[in-house]
């Protein structure tokens, strides 16, 4: 899977001074996330994102983590339009975060901005980051407010995966299958849910997992599985070479 902050550029830190008069034009498409096939998700997405998108997990140095695949073949994002809009009806929180995120040092995180993306301006198009008193807008205070909700739920999601980890559900999965074109493909490197151990805990296992609502997010990744043939559908119209599989 692609690295954490995939189509980000040049990340800088927000500040007064230097964006005193810099605004976000929101009309700008989604464009930068045309060449990315999978997007992490944090646990409470997961019902809202099983109903379009395929979710699974991805292993990385640190941890694992659930993510919505885009696409099959690399850099390929099938929920992208020809005009750079969002073909779905729910866009995942990483993707509507763009253009800002969290760095961390420590225990103290910065608001930042990735600067290249081309609805930042100067221009005044859009919304303002910084009044004329140096301090942040209403919409810089709300967009701070849905970072730290992420945060707050990211911290939740590596708490979750943990746990499957721990209990021993999380199985290795190879899908193979015929591209429009006729060709072979496989996607690997993810991991999904064993159902047969899911079913076989213990009760109070699954009467806990009950009362978090870590059930309810199980197994909406399980149902979440049978659209991995939206995808295909989505790319009936696209020849991919089979040297292009997703890894």
């Amino acid at each position: 899977m692609a690295k954490q902050l995939m189509f980000y550029g040049q990340v800088v830190p927000v500040s007064a001074q230097r964006h005193a008069n810099w605004y976000i034009a929101r009309e700008v498409n989604y464009g930068f996330a045309k060449n990315v096939n999978s997007v992490p998700l944090v646990a409470s997405e997961i019902p809202h994102a099983s109903r379009e998108y395929t979710v699974v997990f991805a292993e990385t140095e640190d941890a694992v983590m659930p993510v919505a695949l885009l696409g099959v073949a690399k850099q390929e994002n099938l929920y992208l339009t020809e005009t750079g809009d969002w073909d779905a009806k729910y866009i995942p929180a990483f993707v509507r975060r763009y253009p800002f995120v969290f760095s961390k040092d420590g225990d103290t995180y910065t608001l930042c901005i990735d600067e290249d993306w081309d609805g930042c301006n100067q221009e005044g198009r859009g919304e303002r980051l910084i009044n004329e008193a140096g301090e942040r807008t209403p919409y810089l205070d709300q967009l701070m407010g849905f970072l730290q909700d992420y945060q707050r739920n990211a911290y939740q999601t590596t708490a979750y995966c943990k746990k499957l980890k721990e209990l021993d559900l999380l199985e290795s999965k190879v899908a193979t299958f015929t591209s429009p074109t006729g060709e072979k493909m496989t996607l690997q490197g993810f991991m999904a849910v064993s159902r047969e151990k899911l079913q076989a805990l213990p009760a109070e296992t699954l009467a806990t997992l009950a009362k978090t609502g870590e059930l309810e997010v199980t197994y909406a990744h399980l149902l979440s599985m049978n659209n991995l043939s939206l995808i295909l559908e989505r790319g009936s119209q696209q020849a991919v070479p089979a040297d292009q599989a997703a890894e």
